[in-house]
């Protein structure tokens, strides 16, 4: 039997199989309103037969957004387009859906991807990005407004009424986005959190932002939803956050009721150095999923079946994640199956589609016709 197949449970919730939709960002809203473009992007990975879908890193406020087209559930309007697309998503999948909200913090005020992806000043129709501290991401950057005390009161709320959306909304989970070069992550990190006072500095104090707003969060998220991290486990970068570290505040995490660690890695440093290949991250994955015994999510150039087979057999990890993967194959999980021998669900509609010699990838799959 398939390993890759078999069900699994992050806390409340229980997932068929083992592969997950990680979150990609579509840089397609308007002014943090989803629109057709994500009913349609969103309908074909509901419709894939992985385990889990996480849409898109979401923020939490106006300015906490990456580009002008980055989702947002920061206002009725959001939460209303936003309830709208996955109300209309839900009509025809089962498939749990869970949301990542996120704060792009320093990164915030960038152009598009296709449009060459660099901050935009205030004056060309920006923002002024936050941080926590006053160091830009690329040395030829304006650097961001260092938060005081009162900036983090306002974004740890900010995330607890975007999870109150998000939880209104009808959400199976949620996902804080602590990893990529983003705020929480930004907290954690020595290369971007230069802080003097008591969220700067030790490892303890570093960790402090964090983890009161996973408790904020956590507080208002009811038991029957699942909540859990994203993190970057190592910045690849000299003097940045560790593996070790990763693990301590993961643990901390888990004394606090985290259901899942998602594990990915990088983002907060132009000088990172990245061992780019196959399975890169997976062996961060495993450290985490050791020292702590949380569920562990993997990604990262995972893109061949028996690979993620391989992951989920030795232990590696629980479940795999793709991302840019899904966007290239939206049938990812069908032709896994296919070629591990496990069964999928598919929509009635698109039963016919099963190849010759397959009879039992859509299970009990009816195929007549006239």
């Amino acid at each position: 039997m398939s390993q890759l197949f078999t069900p699994t449970k992050i806390g409340p919730l229980t997932l068929s199989n083992r592969i997950v939709i990680a979150p990609m960002c579509q840089y397609s809203a308007e002014h943090g309103k989803t629109t057709d473009w994500h009913t349609i992007h969103l309908g074909h990975m509901a419709l894939s037969g992985a385990g889990l879908l996480i849409i898109e890193a979401t923020a939490v406020e106006d300015i906490g957004r990456i580009t002008h087209g980055c989702v947002g559930l920061y206002s009725d309007e959001t939460e209303a387009a936003l309830k709208k697309t996955i109300d209309a998503v839900r009509q025809y999948a089962s498939m749990p859906i869970m949301i990542q909200l996120a704060h792009a913090g320093r990164k915030g005020s960038s152009a598009r991807p296709w449009e060459g992806g660099q901050l935009i000043a205030q004056k060309d129709g920006g923002w002024q990005p936050v941080g926590p501290s006053a160091i830009p991401q690329l040395p030829t950057e304006t650097p961001p407004l260092a938060l005081d005390k009162a900036g983090l009161v306002r974004i740890r709320e900010a995330f607890v009424e975007s999870a109150k959306r998000a939880i209104r909304i009808g959400f199976d989970g949620i996902e804080l986005h602590g990893a990529h070069g983003y705020l929480l992550h930004q907290f954690l990190s020595p290369i971007a959190n230069q802080r003097t006072d008591e969220y700067g500095g030790s490892l303890a104090n570093r960790m402090r932002f964090p983890l009161e707003v996973f408790d904020a969060v956590r507080a208002v998220t009811p038991k029957s939803i699942s909540l859990g991290i994203r993190i970057s486990a190592t910045d690849w970068a000299e003097g940045g956050w560790t593996p070790e570290e990763s693990v301590e505040f993961c643990n901390l995490l888990k004394a606090r009721g985290c259901d899942f660690i998602d594990v990915s890695s990088g983002g907060v440093s132009h000088q990172q150095k990245i061992p780019l290949g196959p399975k890169y991250q997976v062996p961060l994955a495993t450290t985490i999923k050791k020292g702590t015994g949380l569920p562990t999510m993997t990604v990262g150039l995972i893109t061949e079946a028996k690979e993620a087979e391989e992951i989920i057999a030795t232990g590696e990890a629980d479940m795999v994640a793709l991302a840019r993967g899904m966007l290239y194959d939206p049938r990812w999980p069908w032709h896994a199956a296919a070629e591990l021998g496990a069964s999928i669900q598919a929509p009635k509609q698109y039963w016919r589609s099963q190849p010759r010699g397959l009879t039992t990838l859509f299970g009990d799959a009816k195929t007549g016709g006239r």
